[in-house]
């Protein structure tokens, strides 16, 4: 990008000349090498013509010597423009004084605003404080703080010279950095209002500025462009009350309760989707956006099927888009056994007649190819599931920019992870503590920027004594490798299994347990789930199911 304004003053270092702006405000000094990113728009920057650098005495006899008279096309009286040292030249150049701080007579800088709207300094900018300050003393009830100086000139107008008005600087851009200078003697009043332009870059840094003295800070709101225009077109009356009715600067994030009455006296919001089963739904209300859901479990006990249910659930049962990320199985192994529970039938496990000598004669499809169709109808054809085929890396970053791009470009309302235990084995630094923490914050974050469902699989550490796999309680402590798993998922659910029970119908329940609920904070067991050898599915075992059984 190339240069569009260059030799102008910096303030970083003083230098009068080594700053350099790029069209969207950035800038490079080639003095002290500091670059400071813009804000997109092209601030108005003094810039100083190193030719006349020896001209500020002459400039500094003439402020002293000027009768000075008004700026009649700004509706500035001659009476302000000599209280704050500006006037106009034979030219129609606008000489604009900045004062030593010890001594308000003095001019040690000024700011030339020529006819063509060009800025041009001569003399000390670096010692140049807030345009106006020297003229007034520490303390008092108001001090206003406008974004050009003709403004300042403007609005203490406007105000019957009855309050300080002073500018800043360079404009929007400098906003901040010329306040934290002149933050004692700002900080000395009682009310601080800020009174920038009423455009995006005027309002940002209002926001900024107001947000160093919060607590005693206020923000003008003006209908019309600055204070300049407000006096131009006779509106002062609009202008005073616009400055006594500025609110007081409330930080982002920070909200009075007595603006929340039509808030909490809306309706509940509603769930995002649900669980397939009545009684998970009861104690978490439901599955919402911006939540991270985590299922964990000792090895075999049906973690996968217990969140392909929900994939299908929500498939059926709300409009949402479905991404998912199954690592542990490719694709086809996905596609069909999402296809299973709409044909209530496990048709990715094939009958197979076997011969006595281990051999076998046939290898017949679980469904005919118009069941197929049917359940492939039913799931995977309508275009809201995605699926990720996972040749290649499965690193953390690569992981997340898939997810993201689900969600991003695809409209994935709802993304599926199943496991990060495989994401962390992914990585090439060995600590798996340090992967599951970088891995859970990624994901964590693109939750929150996106406002995503998320449900994320992991597994659990062996317990001391009976083992996950022989129905043992599972814990949040108990969640692999580290605490960050628990701390960054708004619920974990786990499933307990006594996979090795004599009992068939005992080694085929699964029990939900909840240990975290950030939503309501009830936790514990919460249901029974049966697994249908038949159909391959996973149901509530109730009473009505145990009589039958």
């Amino acid at each position: 990008m190339a240069f569009v304004k260059t030799h102008c003053p910096c303030d970083e270092c003083g230098s009068s000349d080594g700053r350099s702006y790029n069209e969207d405000g950035s800038s490079l000094c080639f003095v002290c090498e500091e670059f400071l990113q813009g804000d997109g728009d092209m601030p108005d920057i003094p810039e100083t013509n190193p030719a006349k650098t020896n001209e500020f005495p002459k400039i500094q006899k003439q402020l002293a010597a000027s009768n000075y008279g008004p700026l009649t096309d700004r509706a500035i009286t001659a009476q302000t423009c000599q209280r704050y040292g500006v006037l106009k030249d034979s030219r129609d150049n606008i000489i604009i004084s900045y004062h030593d701080a010890e001594d308000a007579t003095q001019p040690i800088a000024a700011k030339i605003r020529t006819p063509q709207k060009k800025f041009i300094i001569h003399g000390d900018w670096k010692k140049a404080g807030l345009f106006g300050q020297p003229l007034f003393g520490k303390g008092g009830r108001y001090i206003t703080i406008t974004e050009g100086e003709l403004d300042a000139l403007a609005a203490y107008q406007m105000q019957g010279s009855k309050y300080p008005v002073v500018s800043i600087r360079n404009g929007a851009s400098g906003a901040l950095k010329d306040c934290q200078a002149a933050y004692e003697w700002l900080d000395s009043f009682d009310n601080i209002i800020v009174c920038f332009d009423s455009d995006a870059p005027g309002q940002k840094a209002a926001r900024e500025v107001a947000g160093l003295f919060a607590g005693k800070s206020k923000v003008v709101k003006m209908e019309l462009k600055d204070a300049g225009e407000y006096l131009c077109k006779m509106r002062s009356e609009d202008f005073k009350n616009a400055w006594w009715n500025a609110d007081v600067f409330t930080p982002d994030g920070i909200v009075n309760g007595r603006e929340l009455w039509d808030l909490v006296n809306s309706p509940m919001q509603e769930p995002d989707g649900s669980y397939p089963w009545k009684a998970l739904n009861q104690i978490t209300y439901g599955i919402r956006r911006a939540e991270l859901v985590t299922v964990t479990a000792g090895s075999g006990l049906g973690k996968s099927q217990f969140v392909r249910e929900i994939f299908y659930h929500l498939l059926k049962h709300s409009e949402c888009k479905m991404g998912g990320l199954f690592l542990e199985e490719n694709t086809k192994k996905t596609a069909l056994s999402l296809m299973s529970m709409a044909a209530n039938k496990p048709l990715h496990l094939p009958k197979i007649e076997w011969n006595d000598d281990g051999s076998y004669t046939d290898i017949i499809p679980a469904g005919t190819e118009d069941e197929l169709r049917e359940a492939y109808t039913q799931t995977l054809d309508d275009g809201r599931v995605f699926l990720f085929d996972h040749f290649g890396s499965m690193d953390a970053d690569n992981i997340v920019s898939r997810c993201r791009f689900m969600i991003k470009a695809l409209g994935v309302d709802v993304l599926f992870v199943d496991h990060i235990s495989i994401v962390v084995s992914a990585q090439s630094n060995g600590d798996e503590r340090k992967a599951i923490d970088e891995i859970m914050t990624k994901l964590r974050m693109l939750v929150q920027e996106t406002n995503c469902m998320m449900f994320l699989v992991s597994h659990l550490k062996r317990p001391d004594g009976k083992g996950h796999e022989e129905g043992a309680a599972t814990s949040l402590a108990q969640l692999r490798g580290s605490g960050s798993i628990a701390q960054l998922s708004d619920m974990v659910i786990g499933l307990e299994r006594d996979a090795q029970a004599e009992d068939e119908l005992d080694r085929n329940t699964t029990r939900v347990r909840v240990l975290k609920n950030r939503f309501s904070g009830e936790t514990g067991p919460v249901t029974n789930l049966l697994w249908d050898r038949d159909t391959g599915r996973m149901f509530e075992r109730d009473e009505k199911m145990e009589e039958a059984l």
